[in-house]
């Protein structure tokens, strides 16, 4: 994912939110896997699908081929490392599930930023970026839960995809006004991880659809 960055010292910065994306979005993976009692190679995948599913969808929608973890393996090492790494201490964190959306609220902060970024260089489209910076952020989660059979993340009242698509913006509007880069994706890793951790911390939602009482089919026909 970090191919393209700029070649300045700005790009270690935005490397290390990189790659600590892959790191809490498989940790996030492999804590769904414990839950589920699975045996290690069932952490490993866990772990891969939550750490590279989102940049994986975001390649392959702006034709990044191959995509980013096939230019550079070292994205699966990290992912198989830190399933590894939960698969043996798992059982010393109780609270394991509180655990997973905290890990989640860091990987959806970074993978916002890192996402949109990428989506701004291939394409130069604001609009662009700030989808891509949602997607990269979203569905390796998306992916996780539907594989645990779990409850969705998009299905649960709190802030979710609203904290991505915040964060994906604040940094394209920084990097817009010409904020230096770094500062740009602080800007918004601190924008979706705020909505986030409030939506966790204090139960934040925004307004849900309520439908209205359905009319007799009688009153319809008048």
């Amino acid at each position: 994912m970090n191919a393209g960055y700029p070649a300045n010292k700005e790009s270690g910065v935005l490397t290390l939110l990189d790659y600590a994306g892959v790191v809490v979005f498989a940790a996030a993976g492999a804590l769904a896997a414990s839950r589920k009692q699975l045996d290690i190679i069932g952490f490993l995948f866990f772990a891969a699908v939550t750490g590279v599913g989102g940049g994986t969808l975001r390649d392959l929608i702006l034709g990044r081929l191959p995509v980013f973890w096939v230019k550079e393996p070292i994205y699966i090492l990290v992912c198989v490392a830190t399933g590894i790494l939960v698969f043996f201490t798992a059982q010393f964190v109780e609270w394991r599930y509180k655990l997973l959306l905290w890990l989640d609220a860091i990987g959806l902060a970074a993978y916002s930023v890192m996402g949109a970024l990428i989506g701004l260089e291939t394409t130069g489209s604001p609009i662009i970026a700030i989808v891509t910076g949602m997607l990269t952020a979203t569905c390796g989660g998306v992916l996780r839960d539907i594989l645990a059979d779990e409850p969705s993340v998009l299905l649960r009242p709190e802030i979710y995809i609203t904290a991505a698509l915040a964060g994906a913006g604040a940094f394209v509007l920084c990097h817009a006004q010409g904020v230096p880069l770094y500062l740009s994706a602080a800007a918004g890793f601190a924008v979706a991880f705020a909505l986030r951790g409030g939506a966790l911390y204090y139960s934040w939602t925004i307004p849900r659809y309520r439908p209205r009482p359905g009319r007799d089919p009688d009153d319809a026909l008048k």
